[in-house]
């Protein structure tokens, strides 16, 4: 069954270690292993229906990422995300997604466009409701367009690569109904700024919307 959640999942996208590597990343990500939890090889090989060797090579990539140490002759342990590189994700991506807005006034498809319009009304409708889990849908579909529309591959790899090394974080943010009513707001101002092509604009909102974002898991203490 395990075997089969991993061809389904990213078949065409991913090699066996690829698959592995990010299932493992995500458990993760969404706290299943802990910080200092040991990653044991065959374990986790009879979980997910592979041999060791996509194991091991997985969890050397994952220790080039931060998220595993391994020791020799002892084994590979969790490292995991601590409150510091939470808040060191979310300022790097401060200034990369006003970047990413920026392009988007240059490259944005009216298809693009009225996809995020549409994005937009679902989450009005969705926060009058306070349906949270399809808030934080609605927000990852939010920043995949924008991304998507900077134009730019690498911007679009590493901005989504810091927005799921966050997202449990982002799940407990969005579940307070008045950041979830702002972060919709600036959502709107940006697009707004983007569809008038004011890149200038566009890039400091999108800036002072993740920087908003900081303020409020400090608030909550789930950053330092």
């Amino acid at each position: 069954m395990a075997e089969q959640y991993l061809q389904i999942d990213a078949a065409d996208k991913y090699s066996l270690t690829g698959r592995v590597f990010h299932k493992i990343r995500e458990d993760i990500l969404a706290g299943i292993y802990k910080e200092n939890d040991e990653l044991r090889e065959n374990t986790i090989a009879k979980v997910l229906g592979v041999s060791r060797t996509p194991v091991r090579e997985a969890l050397r990539q994952l220790e080039l990422e931060g998220l595993v140490t391994i020791i020799p002759n002892k084994g590979a342990y969790v490292t995991g995300i601590t409150s510091k590189d939470i808040r060191d994700i979310y300022v790097i991506r401060s200034y990369l997604e006003g970047l990413c807005a920026k392009w988007a006034c240059e490259n944005i498809t009216n298809a693009q466009i009225e996809a995020l319009e549409e994005v937009l009304y679902l989450s009005d409708f969705h926060a009058r409701r306070s349906h949270m889990k399809q808030l934080v849908e609605l927000d990852n579909k939010f920043h995949e367009l924008i991304y998507k529309a900077s134009g730019s591959k690498i911007l679009e790899h590493v901005l989504s690569d810091f927005h799921h090394y966050v997202e449990r974080v982002r799940k407990i943010t969005l579940s307070m109904p008045s950041r979830a009513s702002k972060s919709s707001a600036e959502h709107a101002a940006i697009l707004d700024a983007i569809k008038q092509k004011n890149g200038e604009l566009a890039e400091a909102l999108a800036h002072e919307h993740i920087m908003n974002t900081i303020q409020n898991i400090s608030e909550q203490g789930l950053c330092k």
